[in-house]
C-alpha cells in the first residue's frame, strides 16, 4: 500500500525507490489469440498465469527493497468509486463510432449500473459482442460482428505502466500514446491521476492530447536533465511539446532530443538503453557511438533553442555536468548483444545508485553489470517480455529519493 502522506516526486532515474505503479497482468492478457495479438503488440500468447506468477516476484523483489507497491488495478477500482470518475469511465468505454447509436446507449446504461469493480474490469479486459448486456430490438452491428469480436478493446499493455505515464519532479505527464491498441489507456490514467485519494491533487506535466509522446523514451538523466528517444513511438513534435511544457514548470532547463531506429526491436528509448548509477548506463553496443542528441533549453522568454546534433554520451555528460558518462555493453559479441537487447537486456529499473532489477535470462549483460559494481536483482520474466518489455517498462516510479 502506497502512502498517502507523502507526495509523489521522482527527479532521477536512479534515486532510491520508495514508491511504485504496476500492474499485475489479469484477464485483458487472456484475451489475446493468435488473431489479435499482433494487431495487440504482442510477438506470442503468453502463459497468464505463469506471467503473473513472474509479477509477483517482481513485486516482491521490490517490497523486499523497502518500495511500497501500488497496483494498478486496485488504484482504478479505487478511483471509480468517486461518482464523476465512474461517469468518465463510461465514456472512456463506450465508442458510439464503432457500436452504433442505439447499442452504444443500451451499453452506457448497463455499465452505469455496474460496481466500480465491474467497470474496471470492462475498461482493462474489454467486452465481447457476446458479453454485451440483451437488448429489444434488432442491431444490425449486433448482428454482422462475430460474438467474439471486441465491443470495448481489450489493453494487455497496461501491464508496462513506465509507457503511459510518467513522473517529472512533482508533476506527472500522462502520454499520449501512439499505437492504436494503447490509446484508451490515457483515458484510464487520465482517471487514476485525477481521482484516487493519493493523486487527487497532482499537478499535470503534460496535456495528455497533445502531440505523440510515451514514457519509455522519457529518461531522467539528472534533476533537470531530460533526454526523450524520439522514433517509432515518440514525434519530435511531442518531445518539443514535452520540452516546453517542463521549461515552463520549472522543473527542467535541458532537454536532449535523441533520435532511434523506428523498428519493433528499438521502440523506445529505453529498449537501448537505462541508467544504473548516477553516472552509469547500459547501453546496446551498436547505438554507443550511432546514438545522437539535439539540446534543447529555454531561451527565458518563452522561447526554446535548438543545438546539435552532437554525440549523446558528449551531449549527456555536459548536460548532467560530469566528465563522462560511463557505458556498460549489453553482451559480450554483436551476436550476444543483438539477442539480449531484444530480451531487454538494456531495459533495468534502477532501485538505488548502483542496484539495479533485470530479466534473469540476460546472462551476459547480468555480469558485465556486475562487473562492473552494479548489483543485479535477476527475475523471471520467460512470459512478461512476450509484450517486448522488461523490468523498466513493467514500472512507473511515483517517489524516488533525491540523491
Amino acid at each position: 500500500m502506497i502512502d498517502e502522506t507523502t507526495p509523489p516526486r521522482v527527479d532521477s532515474e536512479v534515486g532510491p525507490l520508495r514508491a511504485v505503479l504496476l500492474h499485475r497482468p489479469g484477464n485483458e492478457l487472456k484475451r489475446l489469440t493468435p488473431r489479435n495479438n499482433d494487431q495487440l503488440l504482442f510477438d506470442s500468447i503468453p502463459w497468464v498465469d505463469r506471467a503473473q506468477d513472474e509479477h509477483d516476484a517482481f513485486a516482491e523483489v521490490l517490497r523486499g527493497r523497502g518500495v511500497d507497491v501500488l497496483l494498478l488495478a486496485d488504484a482504478l477500482r479505487t478511483a471509480l468509486e468517486d461518482d464523476r470518475a465512474h461517469a468518465a469511465g463510461v465514456h472512456a468505454a463506450v465508442d458510439d463510432r464503432r457500436l452504433g447509436g442505439d447499442l452504444a446507449d443500451s451499453l452506457r446504461s448497463h455499465l452505469s449500473g455496474v460496481s466500480s469493480a465491474g467497470l474496471a474490469e470492462v475498461l482493462m479486459a474489454g467486452m465481447t459482442f457476446e458479453e454485451l448486456p440483451s437488448a429489444e430490438g434488432a442491431s444490425l452491428v449486433r448482428m454482422m460482428n462475430h460474438p467474439h469480436d471486441f465491443a470495448v478493446d481489450p489493453l494487455p499493455n497496461l501491464l508496462f505502466t513506465r509507457d503511459s505515464s510518467v513522473w517529472i519532479a512533482d508533476r506527472v505527464a500522462i502520454s499520449s500514446l501512439t499505437m492504436p491498441a494503447r490509446r484508451r489507456e490515457t483515458a484510464v490514467l487520465d482517471l487514476i491521476y485525477a481521482y484516487h485519494p493519493q493523486f487527487r491533487h497532482a499537478a499535470r506535466a503534460y496535456g495528455a492530447h497533445s502531440a505523440p509522446i510515451e514514457g519509455g523514451d522519457v529518461m531522467l538523466l539528472a534533476p533537470g536533465v531530460l533526454a526523450i528517444g524520439v522514433g517509432e513511438r515518440t514525434t519530435a513534435a511531442g518531445a518539443e511539446s514535452l520540452a516546453r511544457s517542463v521549461f515552463a514548470d520549472g522543473i527542467a532547463h535541458t532537454v536532449l532530443a535523441v533520435p532511434i531506429e523506428q523498428s519493433r526491436a528499438t521502440m523506445h528509448l529505453d529498449t537501448v538503453c537505462t541508467m544504473v548509477d548516477a553516472d552509469a548506463v547500459v547501453m546496446y553496443p551498436l547505438a554507443r557511438d550511432s546514438l545522437t542528441a539535439f539540446t534543447l533549453r529555454p531561451t527565458g522568454d518563452g522561447g526554446v533553442k535548438v543545438a546539435g546534433p552532437a554525440p549523446f554520451l558528449v551531449a549527456a555528460a555536459e548536460a548532467m555536468e560530469i566528465d563522462r558518462l560511463r557505458v556498460i555493453d549489453t553482451g559480450l559479441d554483436p551476436v550476444t548483444a543483438e539477442r539480449e537487447q531484444w530480451d531487454d537486456g538494456n531495459n533495468t529499473l534502477a532501485l538505488a545508485p548502483g542496484v539495479v532489477v533485470g530479466y534473469e535470462r540476460n546472462v551476459e549483460t547480468n555480469e558485465r553489470l556486475e562487473a562492473a559494481g552494479i548489483e543485479v536483482l535477476p527475475i523471471a520474466g520467460s512470459e512478461l517480455g512476450s509484450g517486448r518489455g522488461g523490468p523498466r517498462c513493467m514500472s512507473c516510479p511515483v517517489r524516488r529519493d533525491p540523491l
